[in-house]
């Protein structure tokens, strides 16, 4: 399906000039709100909704300048959109922060009071979904999964917005800690390659795949994150790295998934030795998560300080690793 007018227009507002999206993410939910509040010594109940706008504002005013983009989430990040650059353009997530722990499978579910019209209105450039999935779980919840990408990317399509869609893999055994374990590690490459190689079917009306790199840096040998505990040799993580290039029939941008600065970068290193044709990243915790503790016992002054200095830098470390990145457009022959 070749991409509308409209379409095109909007990833050149989320892009560099040269067809890059350098995306800083800022739609962290649930999971900010427990960040600040074990920071602080609090119930999560004590965070309130003026502390995480204030926030979100901070993020976005002082990062921006260094982003072609910024995601946020519409139920406290419309007030720092209006922050944001003027060179940034605007991705909004969709879905519910979280999935449902009711029932197998982690479902997603979208914000009720939100539609891909509204986010188009809000003045976003994007629609952003995330939905944790691997290959194998069951069929049944995939494919409920499925159907439920497939209507955003109808909605999408309809409103000639683009559809950012991000998948995260898990364990659907749910076994505590084994996401970050040395047998998840080995895992990890097949569920990346595989959810790659489904979401960019036609049939899912997906314009950008947002996902996560297909190895863990802490584990492959002779990376400079190496924890000492083996998956990969260097080359093998090379080889996974493009087997899941070779797998994406649509343009793909590295997310950070909360790792650090160090590894995430280490990991961009790896990408471009491995030359997959990456067209950006859409990067969050590994820029700012560091100054949660600063707000958390300082205040907002001192995160905007901490933002100008350490949070830049780490930007400009992502956008140094950005230089082998491929233009968006090359891969779309647009």
């Amino acid at each position: 399906m070749s991409l509308s007018p409209g379409k095109i227009q909007h990833l050149n507002n989320l892009s560099t000039p040269a067809g890059i999206i350098a995306a800083a993410a800022m739609d962290q939910r649930g999971s900010l709100a427990k960040s600040i509040a074990a920071a602080r010594g609090v119930e999560e109940s004590a965070i309130t909704d003026e502390m995480m706008v204030e926030f979100k504002v901070a993020v976005t005013r002082i990062l921006t300048p260094h982003a072609s983009a910024i995601l946020l989430d519409p139920e406290w990040g419309l007030p720092a959109a209006k922050a944001r650059a003027s060179n940034a353009g605007l991705l909004l997530a969709y879905e519910k922060s979280g999935y449902d722990n009711t029932q197998p499978g982690r479902l997603p579910d979208l914000l009720p009071n939100v539609s891909v019209k509204r986010i188009k209105d809000w003045g976003g450039d994007a629609v952003k979904i995330l939905i944790y999935y691997t290959p194998f779980d069951d069929a049944n919840v995939n494919d409920i999964k499925h159907a439920f990408v497939e209507r955003i990317g109808a909605e999408c399509e309809a409103n000639e917005i683009p559809f950012f869609l991000e998948f995260i893999g898990y364990d659907p055994q749910g076994r505590k800690n084994y996401e970050k374990s040395v047998a998840f590690a080995k895992e990890k490459p097949e569920i990346v390659i595989r959810s790659m190689e489904e979401f960019s079917k036609p049939q899912y009306g997906v314009d950008v795949l947002k996902v996560e790199v297909p190895i863990n840096a802490d584990y492959v040998e002779g990376s400079s994150v190496y924890k000492g505990e083996k998956a990969y040799s260097w080359d093998e993580a090379i080889g996974h790295f493009r087997r899941a290039a070779a797998a994406a029939a649509k343009p793909f941008i590295y997310l950070s998934a909360g790792v650090s600065n160090a590894q995430f970068n280490e990991s961009l290193r790896m990408a471009a030795d491995a030359d997959t044709g990456f067209s950006g990243v859409l990067c969050g915790r590994a820029t700012w998560k560091d100054g949660i503790p600063v707000y958390a016992t300082k205040g907002i002054a001192a995160l905007e300080d901490w933002l100008a200095d350490e949070g830049v830098k780490n930007i400009a470390a992502v956008n140094e690793s950005l230089k082998p990145a491929k233009s968006w457009k090359a891969r779309l022959g647009v």
